[in-house]
């Protein structure tokens, strides 16, 4: 049996595992629980009532979170002669082509974004092995395929707050908000971005409950429950 330390066990005791939270209350408690010596990123968990087995049940998606993720992302653009002057103007941390995927293939792998412009994916494609497994392989669902005179925006939208989504294995989708030293009035914007956004990518093909279960929680805290209603209403003001 899995033992938890006297920390997390005490701030387990102060939570009502029973209670269902309003989105407001969620976010206060989670707050609070966000006592580690660094700074705690606060995380979203949705459990989903989609089976990903089948196509038409898939949930992908991107938001740009208003109050940013407070966290420093690394972003590698494979793009041709005109993409890589506009992804270097926008401040791009790696910029390439087939230098950059012989590197990768070598094993490098210190970047938390790909984004590829269309003419590169054949140099892309190969690399399929190693970014898939890692949630970094660019697709046009994640908007994540850019057109060169585009991949200015998308990266300012990247370096801001831009989060994809995508439902796993388990019908779940995991997603950062931001971090414990966020005021809660931060927290909410982003929290209300992403529960829009993953309304708004419900597939046709699921015609009753949606979202079986909402939880906050931070990266050494416990999880919080919300009623999922009320999460599900939530809407950027």
């Amino acid at each position: 049996m899995a033992r938890h330390s006297k920390r997390y066990d005490a701030l387990r005791a102060q939570v009502d595992r029973n209670k269902l939270h309003s989105p407001a209350e969620a976010i206060a408690l989670v707050k609070k629980g966000a006592t580690a010596k660094f700074d705690e990123t606060i995380e979203v968990h949705l459990n989903t009532t989609v089976d990903p087995r089948h196509a038409d049940q898939q949930v992908r998606g991107v938001v740009t979170l208003p109050n940013g993720t407070g966290r420093e992302v690394r972003i590698l653009v494979f793009a041709g002669p005109d993409g890589q002057a506009n992804a270097t103007e926008a401040g791009a941390d790696y910029v390439g082509g087939d230098d950059l995927a012989n590197k990768i293939q070598g094993g490098w792998l210190e970047f938390d974004v790909v984004l590829a412009t269309p003419d590169m994916m054949r140099v892309v494609g190969r690399l399929g092995r190693v970014l898939g497994p890692r949630g970094l392989m660019p697709s046009p669902k994640a908007g994540t395929i850019v057109q060169a005179e585009d991949l200015g925006r998308v990266i300012r939208e990247t370096r801001l707050g831009r989060v994809e989504f995508r439902v796993d294995k388990t019908s779940n989708i995991h997603a950062p908000l931001g971090k414990g030293s966020f005021s809660e009035e931060k927290l909410m914007g982003n929290f209300s971005a992403f529960m829009e956004a993953v309304i708004a990518a419900k597939p046709a093909a699921v015609k009753a409950t949606y979202l079986r279960k909402v939880t906050l929680t931070s990266t050494m805290g416990t999880g919080i429950k919300l009623d999922v209603n009320a999460a599900s209403a939530l809407k950027v003001e």
